[in-house]
């Protein structure tokens, strides 16, 4: 039996276990990582990596490899609805309506203005083998896939926890400082008695994963494809993109006191759906219930639930492995920083009282957004409980109908669809969400009054939020504010042309405090290349921004204050717990 002493136990290496691992190897803290899996996701399960996300994976240098196997902005610019992909019948092949999507068309130059990253699309089974390679080459030996939790203590010295080696069934022992939950909520959530709440089993889904020739009829720029009247929709999973992609997903909603399909139902639905005769080879076809949970707590002493162990919600909007992400970016860097000593336990104890708030928005957006394609069948005419035989077929006819009741249905199915808006650009979900406590200063601003729809998304340095992008100029070299913290531990300080006094005081501080603190004097030492920071600073020339190392401001002064050193050493103490 083997025993593992190390600072930091993470369980579970899927995307967001895997993302934990790479932040932790960056900032310098031993871990261990277990999967009980022997290999990566088999299924395509999450693909939609939003702007946000992307942000995190480029500060931990691995959005290049992303990039390079996710589908291209121009494959990801449209979804549709139509009634299927092609066929004979007179109404077959038909568009019933083209949305653009995830930053694509006409709010290209706002995506683009706001974030350095635009988002992508590639599914959990070709990401996980990204991050599980950037995981193995920097913690080389400690990222263990086949090895499964059996059971776990923890007390105020620290965890326990058993593990079995499945291939030999030989039971290891792990003492760690923390552990990090990142296991979907399959054990360290039952261990501890954390409660989900919230609806499960709300509907059950198929998903089918297929290989299928569609370029024929695949229109260009689709990312998904909606089908009506018959449910369902088609998703590119490449890897090839666009028309010629080789692999798809399939999804259906089962819903209640309708009988599950099997395979053969299945496959011959899908046909239906494409409207011609071609050959589908089916890779997996999965059965799962759409759930919409969030765990009672996100802390259980010296352990913290991540991911969908956290929160688990149906996939619209594509929040799920994006939170998941983007918990563990909160969560890393106050991991390292207490680990180091750097500052007490306590600062861990912001990490519920930030994320939770969030989760548990995503999850109530999600629910919200899934219900709203409900809408969108009664806006196009179906009624949502069994319908006699023929009955689709004259709601069909009736909408391509001639004549001022025809037009006025599809009127009303245009605008009932474009409400859809709050899945496939919601760039204010993606980008604005905020901490109203934690590691941070509130400066008691008001806040700005939000987008109800969640599209438009409003740059701002009020403490909390996600550092604004803007490109600067530094020696001759261009990089975004975002740069400032690195892939480490620095916490930025951002001033303008009168705000010496704020650089000089964080070199006091940085060496007082046995911090560290990147400066950025705008104007002076860094150039603002197009006026962004200009546009989206919210401070004087002789205001301050400090940054936490997870990009979210941490605290601002709107202008200079008498005693700099006392005023930026107190609040990077207060942020930092100490």
């Amino acid at each position: 039996m083997a025993h593992f002493d190390v600072p930091v136990l993470i369980v579970g290496g899927g995307g967001t276990g895997l993302m934990a691992s790479i932040m932790l190897s960056d900032y310098g803290i031993d871990h261990v990582l277990l999967e009980r899996h022997g290999s990566t996701s088999e299924l395509p399960k999450a693909h939609y990596l939003n702007p946000r996300t992307m942000e995190i994976f480029r500060q931990f240098c691995i959005a290049d490899a992303v990039y390079a196997q996710g589908i291209p902005l121009e494959h990801m610019s449209k979804v549709e609805w139509r009634t299927t992909l092609t066929g004979a019948g007179p109404f077959d092949g038909r568009q019933l309506f083209e949305m653009e999507c995830f930053g694509a068309g006409g709010s290209t130059a706002e995506y683009r203005r706001n974030s350095v990253c635009p988002p992508t699309n590639l599914p959990q089974l070709r990401l996980e083998p990204v991050l599980r390679a950037a995981a193995q080459s920097r913690n080389a030996g400690a990222v263990k896939f086949g090895h499964e939790l059996v059971n776990l203590t923890h007390d105020d010295q620290g965890v326990n926890a058993s593990v079995r080696e499945l291939d030999s069934g030989e039971i290891h022992s792990v003492h760690a400082e923390y552990v990090v939950g990142a296991d979907g909520g399959k054990t360290l959530g039952q261990l501890l008695g954390i409660e989900m709440v919230g609806p499960s089993k709300i509907f059950e889904t198929i998903t089918a994963h297929i290989c299928a020739d569609l370029s024929p009829w695949w229109n260009e720029g689709v990312i998904i494809s909606h089908f009506l009247p018959s449910g369902g929709r088609l998703v590119p999973m490449g890897p090839t993109w666009g028309p010629s992609s080789q692999e798809w997903t399939a999804h259906f909603a089962v819903l209640p006191g309708e009988p599950v399909p099997d395979d053969v139902a299945i496959v011959s639905k899908i046909g239906e759906l494409i409207g011609a005769d071609v050959d589908i080879a089916v890779k997996k076809i999965s059965h799962w219930w759409a759930e919409s949970v969030i765990a009672e707590r996100y802390q259980d002493g010296r352990i913290f639930l991540v991911g969908d162990s956290a929160h688990r919600l149906p996939p619209t909007t594509g929040l799920g492995l994006n939170t998941g992400i983007q918990d563990v970016h909160n969560l890393a860097w106050k991991l390292a920083t207490v680990i180091r000593g750097d500052a007490p336990p306590r600062l861990l104890d912001s990490y519920a009282s930030e994320r939770q708030p969030v989760g548990l928005r995503n999850v109530e957006w999600a629910m919200f957004a899934a219900q709203n394609h409900l809408a969108i069948d009664a806006g196009f005419g179906l009624i949502p409980f069994p319908l006699p035989p023929g009955v689709d077929e004259l709601i069909v006819s009736g909408f391509f109908a001639d004549g001022l009741v025809g037009e006025a249905r599809r009127a009303r199915f245009r605008t009932v669809v474009a409400t859809q808006c709050i899945e496939f650009c919601a760039q204010e979900l993606e980008m604005g969400f905020a901490y109203a406590s934690g590691a941070l200063i509130p400066d008691g601003a008001t806040p700005s009054t939000g987008d109800p729809l969640g599209q438009v998304y409003r740059p701002t340095t009020r403490p909390g939020h996600r550092l604004p992008h803007a490109w600067l100029e530094h020696a001759g070299k261009r990089s975004s504010t975002h740069d400032l913290v690195g892939a480490g531990d620095a916490i930025a300080l951002i001033t303008g042309r009168r705000g010496g006094a704020w650089v000089a005081a964080a070199v006091e501080v940085a060496e007082k405090l046995a911090v560290n603190i990147a400066t950025a004097q705008i104007g002076t030492t860094h150039r603002d290349v197009d006026g962004q920071w200009e546009a989206v600073r919210e401070i004087a020339e002789d205001g301050v921004v400090l940054v936490r190392p997870d990009n979210h401001v941490a605290w601002r002064s709107s202008s200079h204050d008498d005693q700099p050193g006392l005023v930026l050493a107190a609040a990077v103490e207060e942020v930092l717990a100490r």
